[in-house]
């Protein structure tokens, strides 16, 4: 059974369906709903949805949040390994999804930029998983860093996630790339990807990042995904699925693609089919068995 540790970030979403546009300087009402968020968070849960064994290390506030933040993961199946920040709140987002199940979101990290302790990272792992947002937030990069260096001195693989392309551009694709460094899988959109190499042709995409970091993966939505490790590519299209809220969509691909452990073709089909399970609910995590 493989085993990942997921560092960065964990949130409560508040999650906003539209059933059209916002009236500005009105009312737009609309169901709201609360569910557990956060890149590093989600991906934990969708690795235990896809059979693997994850364990989450971050921050949280010492506030209700937090404790439900726990709670959550833990309910999930997940190890849940957190620090807890005496003066920040537990992470919060409100994500505003659309009628065409696109979502926008608005982020606060609170205690997410604290950081955390890497002394908390287990001993054995097959994968260390790093959210970038724990890259591109100022407050909790160097506990990013710190944290991929003691998982290559351990020996284990590293994947990281781009996160966003708005906060990629802010910082810069050198910049972003130097701190992944190499013999790194990096999970990348279209977006992301064209941010980071100038290209916006998938496949060329991946090919560049693969070439500069090891491995790459550029995750095209309903088009499916593309895959490198700069000497070949393998493509696969997506599952078929209605879309209700992308949100989680590209955590789930990665959880599945981490947790397949081996042959290309099977970790894509793994993560296409994770993420159209992501999509046709209404959050960014698997429901619980109860649920």
């Amino acid at each position: 059974m493989t085993r990942v540790v997921c560092v960065g970030d964990v949130m409560i979403d508040v999650v906003a369906s539209l059933p059209g546009p916002i009236a500005p300087s009105s009312d737009t009402p609309a169901p709201i709903e609360i569910h557990g968020g956060g890149a590093a968070a989600n991906v934990a849960a969708w690795l235990v949805e896809a059979g693997a064994t994850a364990t989450f290390v971050g921050r949280i506030g010492d506030d209700s949040f937090g404790l439900r933040a726990v709670e959550e993961l833990t309910a999930a199946g997940v190890e849940p390994l957190v620090t807890i920040d005496p003066a920040r709140a537990t992470g919060t987002c409100i994500v505003l999804v659309n009628e065409r199940g696109e979502r926008t979101m608005i982020p606060c990290a609170g205690a997410n930029d604290g950081g955390g302790d890497v002394s908390l990272l287990p001993s054995d792992a097959d994968w260390l998983y790093v959210s970038g947002y724990a890259l591109l937030n100022e407050g909790s990069r160097q506990y990013a860093l710190d944290a991929m260096a003691v998982g290559r001195a351990r020996g284990w693989s590293l994947a990281i996630d781009a996160a966003s392309s708005a906060p990629l551009d802010a910082v810069g694709a050198r910049t972003f790339l130097d701190w992944v460094g190499s013999d790194v899988l990096l999970f990348a959109n279209t977006a992301e990807a064209a941010v980071l190499t100038g290209i916006h042709e998938p496949a060329a995409a991946a090919q560049e990042l693969a070439e500069r970091c090891g491995s790459a993966v550029v995750k095209r939505g309903v088009q499916g995904a593309v895959w490198s490790d700069g000497s070949g590519i393998r493509s696969v299209p997506a599952v078929t699925s209605e879309i209700v809220d992308t949100t989680g969509a590209g955590d789930a691909f990665a959880a599945g693609f981490l947790a397949a452990a081996g042959e290309i073709d099977a970790a894509l089909a793994l993560a296409t089919s994770l993420a159209a399970q992501a999509v046709s609910r209404v959050g960014a995590r698997p429901y619980r068995r109860e649920d």
